[in-house]
């Protein structure tokens, strides 16, 4: 039967508190690395080098087309075999951003795509370097194209955390299982830990649709003209317009 009041009790507990922000601190470094890789990723995909792209295309092709629970067991387990030993944090950071790098390259290309090939043109037409095109020109408007499917890929990064437990990452999900280890209360501490995650993904969703609402401006919004006041608008002439 459901203990209510165990229940209570592990909503305040420390210990699955500070897995909620082992939880947050690896999801928001995983983002961050995630970001830079799917960067260079999509920016190597759209080489016309194909020394480049075909990497970046076989590396996209392997960690979007196989699970993340694989990925985990592999780097931790499998590359010790090859003499690349790393520890369970290290392991799960780099799980997580090569598996997000490979989905979010996807996403930055398709923003990429989605700017009207005109504008690099006119950009370097005006003398602007490749550089200067792509920090003033293109990142600023593809921002502005892909802000929404990052934001759901954060939410779902958030939850995918879970399965770093698979390697012992004492995040918010492993914390959790080691107190049903003690306990014995698998229903109340798995509904705890689905609270703090729904709290978690409830409060990005939040920030998510300020984002939205922010890079969804237009860059500017027209005045409207007024005449000072005492005066009047002159017609123009030939017009229809009469005056009052």
């Amino acid at each position: 039967m459901f203990d209510g009041q165990a229940f209570l009790g592990y909503l305040v507990n420390p210990f699955l508190l500070g897995g909620v922000g082992v939880t947050v601190g690896l999801t928001v470094v995983t983002m961050l690395i995630g970001l830079a890789i799917g960067l260079l990723v999509a920016l190597g995909r759209m080489s016309p080098r194909r020394l480049v792209s075909l990497p970046c295309g076989f590396y996209v092709w392997v960690f979007r087309g196989t699970p993340l629970l694989v990925q985990l067991v592999i780097i931790y387990t499998a590359l010790p075999q090859l003499g690349l030993r790393f520890g369970v944090l290290t392991s799960a950071l780099l799980a997580l951003s090569l598996n997000e790098g490979a989905y979010l390259s996807e996403t930055i290309r398709g923003g990429f795509n989605g700017v009207a090939k005109g504008q690099r043109e006119a950009a370097t037409a005006l003398g602007l370097s490749r550089w200067h095109v792509l920090r003033l020109i293109l990142i600023p408007q593809v921002l502005r194209l892909i802000i929404p499917p990052l934001g759901n890929s954060l939410n779902g990064l958030l939850k995918a955390t879970s399965l770093a437990s698979i390697i012992s990452m004492e995040e918010l999900m492993r914390r959790s299982q080691l107190l049903m280890q003690q306990k014995f209360e698998v229903l109340e501490l798995y509904t705890v830990a689905a609270v703090y995650y729904l709290a978690l993904t409830t409060l990005w969703n939040l920030v998510q649709v300020r984002l939205e609402a922010y890079y969804g401006r237009g860059y500017g919004v027209p005045a409207k003209a007024k005449a000072p006041r005492g005066d009047t608008l002159e017609p123009i002439p030939g017009s229809s317009v009469r005056q009052a």
